[in-house]
């Protein structure tokens, strides 16, 4: 039984999805978004760890998946979004988190079968895997097929090479 965060960066909304996992089956914990209010950056960092940070005491997790950084043609927003994701990271490895990266391809592929998949179809998938009664909200959504996306990729580890595996593998990503 492991209980997984996945979280989705922003510099302005990063989205945060938390399940737990129990054999084959994933369960809904929570999600949310945190919204950074200020204008100035560092403090919209500081938001993000400490909203991190509080859902970590909250939930309890026993492991961290992030999406990576993906080329965008406005370089200010990359770095932006890398400085988002550095935030997210550092509140996992303050809490010894290990962490695993995985990119939008990778997490659209796991769980929606394609990597070129709409926002709208991850979501619908989403609620579908976890049994929710609605479809959360685009940000929410994304940090749940994080999670999701990090739980199969365990499965699968387990299945290739056993639990020692499968546990170390979120420490070196």
């Amino acid at each position: 039984m492991a209980i997984i965060l996945g979280v989705d960066p922003g510099s302005r909304i990063t989205g945060y999805g938390v399940i737990q996992c129990q054999g084959r089956h994933q369960i809904y914990l929570g999600s949310g978004c945190i919204r950074t209010s200020c204008e100035d950056l560092p403090s919209r960092l500081k938001q993000i760890f400490d909203g991190l940070s509080e859902i970590i005491r909250q939930y309890q997790p026993e492991q961290f998946a992030i999406e990576k950084v993906f080329l965008a043609k406005n370089a200010d927003s990359a770095l932006k979004l890398g400085q988002a994701r550095g935030a997210a990271i550092v509140a996992a490895t303050a809490a010894h988190l290990p962490v695993a990266e995985y990119t939008a391809t990778q997490i659209k592929s796991a769980v929606v079968g394609t990597g070129r998949a709409q926002k709208t179809q991850v979501q619908h998938m989403i609620q579908q895997l976890l049994k929710l009664p609605a479809a959360p909200q685009a940000d929410a959504a994304d940090a749940l097929a994080v999670a999701v996306c990090h739980y199969h990729t365990c499965q699968s580890l387990v299945a290739l090479g056993g639990r020692a595996t499968a546990r170390s593998y979120g420490r070196y990503r």
